[in-house]
């Protein structure tokens, strides 16, 4: 009797260890974020839409586009004209946050510490439109590469005096009434809280979809 019990005894702590092994395996394939989805129209740019999947539901956008129209996809960017395709986010850049691939850092010629300290601040205190007013990225700045990769005319350099960057990008503005309309040097612009809502979702290495039934550029 007592080496039945003992049996049993034993056959209860193996069957216990292996629960626990088993809850305690790492989470396989983890879930993929969705892309942030931009729909445009050359023809009513008021109606041109961005999409963000979110946990607690989707954040739809009005956005604006480039003055000079909108470039097929695969086409190297030009001043006024916003590219279609597939991209994937390789900076983001507010007052808040700085995150930026490692090879752009690279490329920069300065240390990460300087970058996230001035950057942002160096790149929205230029008045590009020469109208007196500055801050023409608005509350952040979300950097887009293309995939595939094509070449781009994008360099860190000093302009009246600051270092900065640019590149193509979706960002926020210091005029909202500009926002849903083709009046942009080419990228996306947004609205400060759709800017907020994006600031506090999107990673590096998201890709962003851009996409349009109008006419587009060679």
């Amino acid at each position: 009797m007592h080496l039945v019990r003992s049996l049993a005894l034993a056959g209860l702590l193996l069957s216990l260890v292996g629960c626990r092994s088993n809850n305690s395996l790492p989470q396989q394939n983890p879930q993929v974020r969705a892309p942030i989805r931009i729909q445009l129209d050359g023809s009513n740019p008021a109606a041109s839409e961005g999409v963000l999947d979110r946990a607690e539901g989707p954040l739809r956008f009005t956005v604006g586009h480039g003055r000079h129209g909108i470039a097929c996809e695969g086409t190297t960017f030009e001043e006024g004209i916003t590219p279609l395709g597939t991209f994937q986010v390789n900076a983001i850049l507010s007052n808040d946050r700085f995150e930026m691939d490692p090879a752009l850092v690279e490329q920069s010629g300065k240390s990460e510490e300087e970058l996230r300290e001035s950057l942002f601040t160096n790149m929205n205190s230029i008045d590009f439109k020469g109208d007196g007013e500055t801050g023409e990225y608005g509350v952040g700045y979300i950097s887009l590469a293309p995939v595939p990769a094509t070449d781009q005319p994008f360099r860190f350099n000093t302009y009246d005096g600051v270092f900065r960057w640019y590149s193509f990008a979706i960002h926020g503005t210091n005029d909202e009434s500009r926002i849903g309309k083709a009046v942009t040097g080419g990228c996306i612009n947004a609205g400060k809280l759709t800017m907020g809502g994006l600031l506090d979702t999107v990673e590096l290495g998201d890709e962003v979809v851009i996409s349009s039934d109008s006419p587009c550029l060679p």
